[in-house]
């Protein structure tokens, strides 16, 4: 049931994203990351953000939804803030620019 759980979560998360009547949404912004390699982009949409502490400095890191082949279904990325391009985009603009 745990499993269950988490499943339903994500999945109000990205109905409550593109819902047009919510108020709230679980995609906090546009992104483009390197993805699958190093020269190849992906469009994908930040969820949210960690700092992760080290001993010499602190790291942002960001959770980036990036769908596969329909809006419900993705992967997620840990990806560097500061390796994130943040296009001037809406949410659902970058909903289209995915295909979805």
């Amino acid at each position: 049931m745990p499993f269950v759980k988490h499943l339903y979560s994500a999945s109000k998360q990205i109905s409550a994203a593109v819902s047009p009547d919510q108020n709230t949404t679980a995609f906090k912004e546009v992104a483009i990351i390197h993805h699958p390699r190093v020269g190849e982009y992906a469009f994908g949409f930040i969820t949210s953000t960690v700092i992760l502490q080290r001993d010499n400095e602190d790291e942002e890191l960001c959770s980036v939804f990036v769908p596969t082949n329909h809006l419900y279904i993705g992967d997620i990325f840990l990806v560097n803030s500061k390796d994130i391009i943040r296009p001037n985009l809406s949410i659902r603009e970058g909903i289209g620019m995915c295909g979805i």
